[in-house]
């Protein structure tokens, strides 16, 4: 009786623990577009690019300090015999020198005093390369803001879709019950019957993909938001206001300056600029100011302390002249690509912008038609239930009516996350998408 009693209690905290993990979540779009910013594999890639290329600029940087190197050297030696002139008064002077240890010391240093401009445009070009990677981490942002704002759109409107098909698969249900009665009085033929079975089971086919829609979309996005397997979001439809677009006057300039793809590439540009620079410099010489401090002890021989040096030293490779032409025209053909791509990418945003704006002024209009379309399904089907309660329509008819009832409701509730999501696809274009959330500063 007590194992019973403790199965009963086991079974029920089981079902207790189901039913709060099915349980769902509201999860607005807002606080989705900052997880997917905070948890994106995305994001953190790119993170990691342009902190490479930060790094890579210090590097180039570094290059124009002075360069300081310390040497020493202890050498022993066997028994080497060493005759010196030096010590030329000295009656030993011919005898050899035994000499079996060595000492040498050396600090020296360097600085660049010129070289064809190469290092001045290095620093520049690694910069510049550096800026391109930040504008990337700030487009791949706005690239996964848009990616969960379609993801989310989707999972809202199969949300709607199971809520509204489940409400009309009740009248559905209803009205099999009703014409089974009135079959059974003879009142309605068999045929009648069928026809509202048959509407039954579509309704329940039509329910069955919109559940299975919700699973789909709802492991899309929890799997973008690296969200736990059985998070089940809850998306609240009161968000989904009409929004009013943003410098709709200006909206190509406001695109072509905010741009983040494009302002990577306009760096990129910058880039292959200074490249063409540095390719050039191989036309000039280097010259380099050196300096060092010695300090020898051959011993029994020589000391040598204190020995500074300092000087110039230039260098030139005169096949360069020759040889270098390659490398500048290389280098300007580089700089020819960038510039096309961008180009040609300032032309595609022109044509992106106008068709975000067209798309949304459309969805705003096929939002308020949808509307309207709602009091005229609800009318056209009492008028056609008051037909067909007093014989004046048939079953056809009724269910036809029914139909575009249940229809208008759903275009209308897709209509409103359509609108939501054309606004985001005009922000997207104009390069605005994430200034339009408030983000969580990490």
């Amino acid at each position: 009786m007590k194992v019973t009693k403790f199965l009963l209690i086991g079974l029920i905290s089981i079902g207790i623990q189901s039913v709060k993990a099915q349980e769902k979540k509201g999860l607005t779009l807002n606080e989705a577009i900052n997880i997917a910013i905070s948890k994106s594999s995305d994001i953190a890639l790119a993170t990691a690019k342009a902190a490479t290329k930060n790094y890579e600029s210090q590097m180039m940087k570094n290059n124009l300090y002075p360069d300081l190197r310390a040497s020493g050297q202890f050498l022993q030696l066997s028994n080497a015999h060493i005759s010196s002139n030096l010590n030329s008064n000295s009656s030993n002077s011919n005898s050899p020198i035994a000499v079996n240890q060595v000492m040498l010391g050396q600090i020296s240093a360097g600085l660049p005093l010129f070289s064809g401009f190469r290092l001045g445009n290095s620093v520049k070009a690694s910069s510049n390369l550096y800026s391109s990677e930040k504008a990337r981490l700030e487009q791949t942002k706005e690239n996964i803001a848009m990616e969960i704002i379609e993801n989310y759109a989707n999972l809202y409107r199969a949300q709607k879709a199971v809520i509204l098909i489940t409400d009309n698969l009740k009248s559905a249900e209803q009205r099999v019950t009703d014409f089974s009665a009135l079959e059974k009085n003879g009142i309605i033929a068999r045929n009648d019957l069928l026809k509202a079975q048959l509407q039954q089971s579509k309704v329940q086919l039509a329910l069955d993909e919109a559940y299975k829609n919700v699973s789909v979309y709802n492991y899309d996005l929890i799997t973008l938001l690296k969200l736990p397997t059985d998070f089940k979001i809850d998306i609240d439809e009161n968000q989904f206001g009409n929004k009013q677009p943003i410098n709709t006057m200006n909206d190509v300039q406001v695109a072509l300056k905010n741009r983040k793809d494009l302002e990577a590439i306009h760096f990129l540009q910058k880039a292959s600029e200074n490249n063409i620079q540095i390719a050039k410099s191989a036309y000039y010489p280097s010259l380099n100011l050196t300096g060092g401090l010695i300090y020898l002890d051959l011993k029994n021989t020589l000391t040598v302390s204190n020995a500074m040096n300092f000087g110039f030293g230039l260098s030139y490779d005169i096949a360069n002249i020759f040889k270098n032409g390659t490398n500048v025209k290389t280098a300007k053909s580089k700089a020819l690509e960038v510039q096309e791509t961008e180009s040609i990418l300032s032309e595609k945003i022109k044509t992106q912008v106008h068709e975000a704006n067209e798309n949304y002024n459309l969805a705003l209009k096929q939002n308020l038609v949808y509307e309207q379309a709602i009091d005229q399904a609800k009318e056209n089907y009492r008028i056609v239930k008051d037909k067909y309660d007093n014989g004046l329509s048939n079953t056809t008819e009724l269910l036809e009516a029914d139909v575009e009832q249940l229809n208008s409701r759903i275009n209308y509730a897709y209509s409103r996350a359509n609108v939501m999501l054309k606004y985001y696809e005009m922000q997207f274009a104009a390069g605005q998408l994430i200034q339009s959330f408030q983000l969580t500063k990490n």
